[in-house]
């Protein structure tokens, strides 16, 4: 059997003292764990010092990706665990994580379920469950440089599913939960301005009318009840306004 390796959670966190707690919490077990701050205003830091927590500050924001790519730079483990202030492992996974900690397969990263919180409902349908995200791989990989929507990258590796879910509390209130949406259909909008992307008016109408029908009817929303019916129109909103943004953003320039 090869020997253990050490297993390092990382975080990026700006004004996270009120969810923290119960995250380091459920991963109190890792052998580091790293946060990178990004400027917060309130006792993010003393609390997550107060886990025996390894602190860094970076102000300057590059954008998700590569602000993950410097909080991974901090870490000394051999795998990372890249996780977010509102979620939790849960016993289940854990147990798989440990597994891999002391079985690693090479060229393989893992791919975690996610069971997210929406307005005091897990959701089972809606496209929300299982959520798998790839978050749990050796050092060697990193995320892209995406501002939004960042993601791994693993190249030609074998992703593989762990057993249990990764708590993640997406919406607890849906003010805040439209205000986060509305910065990253901005930082969407503006990085594929970038790369020279444009959209019709007839998109817009297009992909906001298509996100509803998938999240309400092709991913079963409507048996997730209420909640799922207004993630529907949320996600639907959402569309809207990254595709109108990046309309609004090329005509600009016209006038």
């Amino acid at each position: 059997m090869a020997d253990k390796k050490r297993l390092s959670v990382v975080l990026i966190a700006r004004d996270e003292a009120g969810l923290l707690p119960e995250c380091l919490e459920s991963v109190a077990w890792a052998d580091e764990i790293i946060l990178l701050d990004s400027g917060s205003k309130d006792a993010t830091q003393d609390v997550a010092r107060s886990f025996g927590v390894k602190v860094f500050k970076n102000t300057d924001w590059p954008g998700f990706g590569k602000q993950r790519q410097l909080a991974q730079s901090h870490a000394t483990g051999d795998y990372i665990l890249m996780i977010d202030a509102d979620e939790r492992v849960t016993p289940e996974l854990r147990q798989s994580i440990e597994n891999v900690m002391n079985n690693p397969q090479e060229n393989t990263v893992y791919s975690l379920g996610r069971s997210n919180l929406f307005l005091g409902r897990f959701m089972r349908h809606s496209g929300w469950y299982p959520d798998r995200v790839n978050r749990l791989y050796p050092c060697a990989f990193s995320y892209n440089d995406d501002l939004v929507h960042e993601s791994l990258n693993i190249g030609n590796a074998v992703v593989v599913p762990l057993q249990g879910d990764l708590q993640h509390l997406t919406c607890r209130n849906l003010f805040t939960f439209q205000r986060k949406q509305l910065s990253y259909a901005q930082a969407w909008a503006e990085q594929r301005h970038q790369q020279g992307r444009k959209c019709s008016f007839f998109s817009i109408i297009s992909h906001t009318l298509g996100a509803f029908t998938k999240t309400w009817i092709l991913r079963a929303g409507f048996l997730d009840g209420k909640q799922g019916l207004i993630l529907a129109g949320v996600n639907a909103q959402y569309t809207f306004n990254k595709y109108a943004a990046l309309w609004a953003l090329s005509h600009q320039l016209q006038k």
